[in-house]
């Protein structure tokens, strides 16, 4: 037997992982939501839109964001990481349709904001961005597929939408992570005051390319070493710098908000709202913060990595606690995950985990995007030179 394909633990695991969700799966759509969900009328939302929707979007940060570096401001320095980006990007928003199908008490109606327009509710903004948003990924993800399958004059038309493609990609993302946090403005008195802020769409804009920026140093490590590459450390230190200033201007923000809103004495005396916001807030962005903007810390790949990484689990909570914490401790309802919820989660991020584990084995994700006009030419003298005379002019 091939040696890849020997089982190992974490294969088990997955393997595990995958037939518990499935099994979830079979009882959500055959059950219903109320069977297999702890939701309730007091608690309509949990970790699928809070961990599946929200956090996946954001995690999908760095496709936008690398992207907008490269193609839009010409940052040469980073093209080597824009194709892993732009596919963890693709890979978080097909996390994110899976979630909503799970979640919506009637997925087969998906479809409905497409042709059912309500111009007042967020949802339909939210609902279409997705939607064109992914496709404008699958568009970017195509070139890396068209290459594969040596289709030279696909690959050629697709590498020159690049620049309006991103454009077009920045320009969705802008509109739905903001609308993510719009979203709860349509709560006040439901939602705790250390996370109810009009500020919201745009700390919800701006943690997620911070914490894109963070995906990407974390992406870019673990792939360098399960493929026993070097890990391009002169690039993710530039990272590092771009992500330690977000994460300032973050900080201020948030901070400045508080103050403004007169909200800082709900910090003290630490009761579960403020434990989870402190949490959330020092693991997510000061120490962040703190850690990339040491150049001792940004010359060090690995405690560059663990930084990346706090950096990622900080965000995690920090959506966890809008969508779940901050309402929890308003309502008094208490939500606590069933094992199907948990089971189709963790199978959405195990099918995420090897989607890009067989995109980088078999399709140029770690190779430089370049120009593909040469190819493109000599295929077109190639199929020239192959004519008969007479439809040549000769």
């Amino acid at each position: 037997m091939n040696s890849r394909w020997k089982w190992t633990v974490w294969r088990a695991v997955a393997a595990v992982i995958l037939l518990s969700g499935a099994v979830a799966a079979v009882r959500r759509f055959t059950l219903g939501l109320g069977a297999v969900t702890d939701l309730s009328d007091g608690f309509p939302w949990g970790i699928w839109v809070s961990f599946d929707v929200m956090c996946g979007v954001g995690l999908a940060g760095g496709g936008f964001t690398i992207s907008a570096m490269v193609y839009l401001f010409g940052r040469e320095r980073y093209r080597s990481l824009a194709r892993p980006a732009i596919f963890t990007a693709f890979i978080g928003y097909l996390m994110v349709v899976g979630g909503l199908i799970f979640d919506l008490g009637h997925p087969w109606r998906i479809w409905h904001p497409m042709v059912m327009w309500n111009h007042h509710s967020v949802m339909f903004e939210v609902a279409w961005c997705v939607t064109l948003y992914t496709t404008v990924l699958a568009a970017e993800v195509s070139t890396m597929v068209f290459e594969r399958l040596k289709m030279v004059r696909s690959a050629h038309i697709a590498h020159n939408l690049a620049v309006p493609l991103t454009m077009l990609a920045v320009l969705l993302s802008m509109l739905h992570q903001s609308s993510l946090g719009s979203l709860f403005l349509l709560v006040p008195g439901r939602l705790h005051a250390l996370w109810y802020t009009p500020l919201l769409p745009f700390l919800f804009f701006l943690s997620a390319i911070g914490v894109g920026l963070s995906m990407t140093i974390v992406e870019s490590n673990l792939t360098s070493r399960s493929m026993g590459r070097a890990v391009e450390a002169q690039v993710l230190r530039s990272v590092a710098r771009v992500a330690a200033g977000v994460y300032a201007l973050y900080v201020l923000l948030r901070l400045g908000d508080l103050v403004w809103r007169g909200q800082l004495g709900a910090l003290w005396p630490v009761d579960r709202a403020a434990a989870f916001f402190l949490l959330e807030f020092a693991c997510g962005f000061v120490l962040p913060l703190a850690l990339y903007a040491r150049t001792r810390v940004r010359r060090n790949s690995r405690w560059l990595y663990h930084t990346a990484q706090l950096a990622v689990l900080g965000f995690l909570f920090n959506r966890l606690n809008v969508g779940i914490t901050g309402f929890e401790v308003v309502s008094g309802v208490r939500y606590t995950p069933t094992w199907e919820e948990m089971s189709i989660t963790l199978s959405l991020v195990t099918v995420g985990v090897i989607l890009f584990a067989l995109a980088i084995r078999y399709l140029p994700v770690l190779e430089e995007e370049k120009s593909l006009a040469p190819a493109f030419a000599e295929r077109q003298q190639s199929q020239r030179s192959l004519e008969p005379a007479a439809i040549r002019g000769g």
